[in-house]
């Protein structure tokens, strides 16, 4: 009877250890599948051009997305300018101060927001600040992109504070720190590694957002300077040269979803690294 159980036990074990390998590859293999996909079609337009040049009138070939990818980095910015400061400073609040009733009250609005379509988003920021504006800009997709950013970073700030031991508070405020003090010299030094990756993280989910885009910034065939102008990102561009009718602008797509998805892997990537040599660091 033993020996049956145990056999049993034996099979099903080699069975599931065998399932989970093969949904693992099957994750890593439609990652590199992508992957692979995408340079087979988009490294035949990777050229200095692409980076440099801005892109040609409608019926030429050539060009390139560098006032897109430098469009990109000014939205992105903005964004983080906007969306991480508040939510770290209200990721701060709900792991240090408030009580139970509040933070339940802000963790399920933030909960909600986070759920909330991009493209609603940027229908809000359409409302809230190209209107008023009187015209698209690279401003009101800063504005939209930053929403997106705060209950990530909310909740990221949160949990990583939180995970710090309670000793090191307790040590700090028996030497006489105010729990101020002790919150921003002792704490969040502390959970530095995990609050950079987080926050890398919420980078990276926001850099591909179209939608919120297409209703604040917009798109430029030229280079924008300042805020206050349409201004080209790589996500509209990939959108608008995919759904064109020109074969070169279709190579173009391919190349600019390439870059992108490479800046996401490494954004992500280095995210992981920081967050694995953290506890090491704080070890030695």
């Amino acid at each position: 009877m033993g020996n049956t159980i145990s056999s049993r036990r034996r099979v099903i074990n080699a069975v599931m250890l065998s399932l989970s390998g093969l949904c693992t590859l099957l994750v890593i293999g439609v990652l590199f599948f992508i992957l692979g996909y995408l340079m087979f079609h988009g490294l035949k337009s990777l050229n200095l051009a692409f980076f440099t040049k801005l892109p040609k009138p409608a019926g030429e070939t050539g060009g390139g997305m560098a006032n897109a990818i430098v469009g990109s980095g000014k939205i992105i910015l903005l964004a983080t300018c906007i969306g991480v400061p508040i939510g770290f400073l209200a990721g701060v609040f709900l792991a240090e101060y408030s009580g139970k009733t509040f933070a339940f009250l802000i963790r399920y609005t933030v909960d909600l927001l986070n759920g909330v379509p991009s493209i609603v988003i940027g229908i809000f920021a359409y409302a809230m600040v190209v209107k008023p504006m009187k015209h698209f800009s690279a401003l009101a997709g800063g504005v939209a992109l930053g929403i997106m950013m705060i209950p990530i970073a909310v909740r990221t700030t949160e949990e990583f504070l939180r995970a710090v031991p309670n000793p090191l508070r307790e040590g700090a405020m028996a030497l006489g720190a105010t729990k101020a003090r002790t919150i921003f010299t002792i704490v969040i030094p502390a959970a530095i590694s995990g609050l950079t990756s987080g926050m890398m993280l919420n980078l990276a989910r926001v850099a591909g957002e179209t939608a919120p885009l297409l209703f604040t910034a917009l798109g430029n065939m030229f280079w924008s300077r300042g805020w206050s102008q349409p201004t080209a990102t790589l996500p509209v561009m990939i959108y608008n040269y995919a759904i064109s009718p020109d074969e070169d602008l279709h190579q173009q797509a391919w190349a600019a979803g390439f870059v992108l998805l490479t800046l996401v892997l490494v954004i992500n990537v280095t995210a992981r690294l920081v967050i694995n040599r953290g506890p090491a660091a704080a070890r030695r």
